[in-house]
């Protein structure tokens, strides 16, 4: 798979760990910045280039860094198609993906170490979607919802 690798200022240091345990387990990378430390930088510009490269079908998935995880999770979020959530545990980041069909990760670089993040990118880039009747129809409600912001329905 090709995966999308994004940070903000916050999880600047993390980024090439990230980058190194995705090429590690056989697969390659499409860093989406941040490219230097900047610390004015935000957040929602790195989410939304991974988001983006997901959305469009450059790459699989995406991981994202900042801080603690939330902002990235959230502004990810917004891109249609796109399911993020952060995780900082290797269950939820298994369960993320066979279960709701998660397709990018969002790590809080000050919440786990580097040994923790590996361990939670190998169980994200090893699930896959189980497409269990349960969880389609669970997917397809997600969907409806978001078609239905999209409509302005909501």
């Amino acid at each position: 798979m090709i995966i999308a690798v994004g940070c903000d200022h916050a999880g600047f240091a993390m980024k090439q760990h990230v980058m190194e345990q995705v090429r590690a387990d056989g697969h390659s990378v499409l860093e989406c910045g941040a490219l230097n430390l900047v610390p004015d930088d935000d957040y929602p510009d790195y989410a939304l280039a991974v988001a983006e490269s997901v959305r469009s079908g450059r790459t699989q998935r995406g991981i994202v860094v900042c801080g603690s995880g939330v902002g990235v999770s959230v502004a990810a979020c917004k891109v249609p198609g796109i399911r993020a959530a952060m995780c900082h545990d290797t269950f939820s980041a298994r369960q993320g993906v066979e279960d709701d069909s998660m397709n990018v990760l969002c790590l809080g670089a000050r919440v786990i170490g580097p040994e923790l993040a590996s361990e939670v990118i190998r169980a994200f880039l090893a699930a896959e979607f189980s497409g269990a009747a349960r969880h389609q129809r669970r997917l397809d409600k997600v969907k409806k919802i978001e078609a239905d912001a999209i409509a302005g329905k909501l």
